[in-house]
Parts: C-alpha cells; structure tokens; sequence
C-alpha cells in the first residue's frame, strides 16, 4: 500500500518538465537487483514527467533517468526507502550541456575553415549543413551518388535522401536502406549515418564490394525540426515539432508507424515524449519513410535504422514478446555486427528483439519495415552512450562512428551474402 501510495504521488504530483532549460537537472543511474525492484522503475516510468532514458530488462544493466529539481527529493526518498541503488552521474545537466554546446560551436567553426567539405566528424553538425555535403557528393560523384529531396518536414525542411551506387548504370538492384535521426536527441545516430556515406561514397575503393549487386539509400535525418530544435532551444527534445492541440507538440515518429500502432509502450497524452500520435503517419515525416520503404519492397533486403544510445542491436517484433518465425536471419546478421565490433574494439553490442532486450514499443519503424515493406532483415542499431548518454562528447564522435561502421559493414557483408 505504501508503495501504491508514493507513487500515486509521484505521477500525479509533478510539473512539467521545462521545455528550454536543464539548470539543476540531474542524470540517475538505477541499479534493480531484483525483480521487485525492476517492477518499481518501471511504475515511475509510467510518470510522464520523468524522462527514463533506457530501461533495459537485464537487471546487470542501470536505469537511466532524468529529473528536474522539484522532483529529485522525493525520488531520492523512495529509493532509498526501498533499499535501491543509485548514482548521480550527472548533478547539473543544464551547465554541462552549456559547455558542450559552446565546444561544438568551436569545433564547427574549425572544421568549417579547415575543411573542404561541408561536415566534418569532430563536431556535430546542423541540418543545413548535412543537406549541402550530400549536394556536394552528388555533383563530385554524379556516375555514383544521385540525391533527392523524399519530401517536406512539418516546418518545410527538405528530407533528402542519397543514393549511392558502383556507377555501373545497371538498374533494379537489391537496396539497403538506412536512415538516423528519427529522435531529435540523438546526435551521433545522424553522424553515424553520414560516417557510412562517406565510406561507401570517399572511400568507394576500400568499400566496392558493398555496391556491387547492391545500392545503398540512406536517409540520415528523418526528424529534421526536431533536430534543429535540439541545436537551438531544447537539447533534451525527443519528437517531431507538429503541434498537437493548443499546449503540446511533436510525436514520437518511432511510435508512429502503422504496425500495431499504439497497442503497447505508446502514450496517449500529447505530450509524452512517446507520444504516438493522433493517428498512424500523423506526421509528414514518418510519412516519407513509409513511402520509402514500401517503393523499395521487393528490392529492399536490409532496412537498418540508427538511434542511441546503448550498445544494442535489436530485431522484431518490438509489440509483442514473440519471435517472428525467421527471426533467425535478423539474428545472424545482427550477430556478424556485434562479433565484428567486439573483435575490433572489445565493446560489447547486446542482441536480440527489441521487447525480450528492452522493453515492448509498437509503431516501430523496424516492425513496419519487416512486418508491412516485407524487407526479411530490419534491425536496430542503438549507438553507445557517451556524457549522460544522449550528449556525447565531440572528441567521442570519430571513435564512435568508426566503430559503428565496423559493425554495418559486417551486417551489410552478411545481408548480401544471404540474399
């Protein structure tokens, strides 16, 4: 009863987090060591106010969440109450997001001078900024690269997509299709996504083999005013920027596909960061990736789509527990990426369905792409944490996108072996 009670106060009794400003935040690392301890984090994650980062199903494995300053006291209490564990890893999110902030305008402004090219990897890069190098890339490379704009974000950005090719002109090939950015927060899923062009397009010698029976179409920023957001107002923001009625805005797009839409771990409240949206494809850019996947079915071998953090490499289903039944072939190819990482680098990618792993999540674009575009291999691929887990740091970029090329580049061998 205590423990219905203080979390009916915990859920009811909170503000809203402050959409611009993170002074006083502090990040929590929860350690469950037990199943009634895991049973409790996941009751205050039903809190809409608290932000859990991961809420990984291995009790080795830390919670991490997020909390404004009213909040932290009585969290804290009730932990303790229960006997479990915790560690601040971070007492003052808003100071340190400042100081990456200005260090990631330094090391855009260096590359910008240093450079040729539009982006570089010891910085993160704006929205802008990633359309103008994949236009570059088109006109140095016009027998290989062809770049379209898929369509329009709410606020009229343009989503471009890159299509790279061996030059060969022979049409109808099988694809892979990758794409990044879905949540805004997620900086280094876009930068890994540029590290995999630059490879197949700047370094096409050491990477021929990828390209010839295969193209590659990669859309590295499917929530672009999200993205921008994140640069310009709200470092934390996680969905689109539509508005939904007359306070809330943005829905979570890796909630939004009609696969199972909204049967479980999606918010109804319009202003949950999982929000899943007023209806399937409510927004125009979860629109275009629809529309992506399904003109490629047939064609499309291999849909991997990029997020963070936490070293994970997840498959289907992520609405039910169950297994689809040729989850072997994600499997191994999810496994060839893992082994590869691990052997180049020592990191450890966990594998495996995206709910048996983490936790149940319907309107997946990874469950649409397998379950509706009918590619027979779809995974995940959740890049590793670096700051807080969201906030890597600019000097962690390079390491991180190398290493997670490793990983792609044996899944894509793998994919291309079977099919």
């Amino acid at each position: 009863m205590f423990l219905k009670t203080c979390l009916l106060l915990l859920v009811c009794g909170v503000a809203a987090l402050s959409a611009h400003s993170y002074d006083g935040y502090k990040i929590y690392d929860v350690y469950a060591r037990n199943n009634f301890e895991k049973q409790l984090l996941l009751r205050l994650a039903s809190n809409e106010d608290y932000d859990f980062f991961d809420m990984p199903r291995a009790l080795d494995a830390a919670t991490r969440v997020m909390l404004q300053p009213n909040d932290q006291p009585t969290f804290e209490q009730l932990l303790q109450r229960f006997g479990v564990n915790f560690m601040v890893i971070d007492e003052n999110l808003g100071q340190t997001l400042q100081k990456e902030q200005l260090d990631n305008q330094n090391q855009r402004l260096m590359a910008q001078r240093d450079a040729t090219r539009s982006i570089s990897f010891t910085a993160f890069h704006r929205h802008a900024e990633i359309n103008a190098y994949l236009d570059e890339l088109a006109k140095a490379y016009p027998s290989r690269v062809t770049v379209q704009s898929a369509g329009k974000s709410y606020e009229n950005r343009d989503l471009k997509t890159i299509t790279i090719s061996n030059g060969d002109g022979k049409s109808g090939k099988n694809v892979i299709f990758l794409d990044a950015g879905i949540h805004a927060r997620e900086w280094i899923a876009p930068a890994g996504a540029l590290y995999v062009i630059y490879q197949l397009v700047e370094n096409f010698a050491a990477n021929a083999d990828l390209l010839k029976n295969y193209d590659w179409v990669i859309l590295p920023v499917v929530n672009p005013d999200g993205y921008e957001y994140t640069h310009t107002s709200s470092r934390m923001w996680r969905k689109t920027r539509k508005p939904v009625g007359s306070s809330c805005y943005g829905t979570d797009g890796n909630r939004n596909f009609d696969f199972h839409w909204g049967e479980v771990g999606a918010s109804s409240f319009s202003c949950a960061d999982t929000y899943k949206g007023t209806t399937a494809f409510s927004e125009p850019e979860t629109q275009i990736v629809r529309d992506l996947l399904l003109n490629l079915t047939g064609r499309g071998k291999f849909y991997l789509t990029l997020h963070s953090y936490g070293n994970y490499l997840l498959y289907p289903w992520g609405w039910t527990s169950d297994l689809p039944s040729d989850w072997r072939a994600h499997d191994d190819v999810a496994q060839a990426g893992a082994a590869a990482i691990q052997k180049s680098t020592g990191t450890k990618y966990t594998v495996g369905s995206s709910t048996n792993v983490l936790y149940a999540a319907a309107g997946g674009s990874d469950d649409y792409a397998f379950g509706v575009a009918k590619f027979p291999v779809s995974v995940t691929m959740e890049l590793p944490a670096g700051g807080s887990g969201f906030n890597p740091s600019t000097a962690q970029i390079l390491p991180f996108v190398t290493e997670t090329w490793t990983g792609i580049r044996a899944m894509a061998e793998k994919v291309i072996q079977k099919y």
